[in-house]
């Protein structure tokens, strides 16, 4: 098998369903194995998609991420000059005990200059992901799963803004300054056999961020270079 077919392999498990299975067992692991590889995209890059901030709510504070025009372009697509495709979540499914979870921190996702930052994260079933507003504007949480099924809700709350704002703070294109509001921690209950957790804005349209529901600790993440290395298999 070529190092493509056995890429196309690991990274196809992502939209398979889930089968009926024990919950994971943490064990000790000698000697385990390693899988190591570049994921690249083979092709073009999609065209970004377009949102026009003056339609949208908080035009002139969130108007300092629009490409110049009013216009705010976000491309999920992160790929280099070499077709290095960067933040992709590689993952071995069907894994039923093995290497521990040290390590995994309660994913944490800012909304940061009308953004959901990272864009890309790993989520772990049935546990919490925290989310905090750090901008002067108002953002709202619309968090689902999605599969080829359609998407089902997972919650739905508001960012509350930090008090250390003035109130006239949104309406300036020159406010850098972050405050952190109240952090917000939900839990993560996914369908069985749903993995796609995303998350939007209800008040702009253009903040999403991504995320891969994992029930195993055998996963990485692609870094600049498009490599990923998972260990202890």
């Amino acid at each position: 098998m070529n190092k493509r077919s056995l890429l196309a392999g690991v990274l196809g498990t992502l939209l398979m369903s889930a089968a009926s299975a024990p919950a994971y067992e943490e064990i000790a692991v000698t000697d385990g194995g390693t899988l190591t590889g570049t994921v690249v995209l083979d092709g073009r890059i999609p065209m970004p998609k377009g949102y026009n901030l003056t339609t949208l709510p908080d035009a002139i504070y969130c108007g300092r991420i629009s490409d110049g025009r009013g216009w705010r372009l976000l491309q999920p697509f992160q790929v280099g000059t070499g077709g290095e495709f960067r933040d992709i979540v590689v993952y071995i499914d069907h894994i039923e005990k093995g290497k521990s979870f040290t390590g995994f921190k309660t994913p944490r996702i800012e909304a940061k200059d009308c953004r959901f930052l990272p864009f890309i994260n790993v989520v772990r079933d049935q546990h919490e992901v925290a989310v905090v507003n750090m901008d002067p504007a108002m953002h709202d949480i619309q968090a689902y799963e999605t599969s080829h099924l359609g998407p089902r809700v997972l919650f739905n709350v508001p960012l509350p803004i930090s008090p250390r704002y003035p109130k006239e703070a949104n309406l300036s294109a020159h406010f850098y300054k972050h405050y952190e509001g109240t952090p917000m921690t939900q839990t993560v209950n996914m369908t069985k056999g749903r993995r796609v957790f995303l998350m939007q804005c209800g008040f702009h349209a253009y903040m999403e961020s991504w995320a891969l529901a994992i029930d195993n600790p055998y996963y990485a993440m692609t870094d600049k270079d498009g490599r990923f290395e998972i260990t202890d298999i």
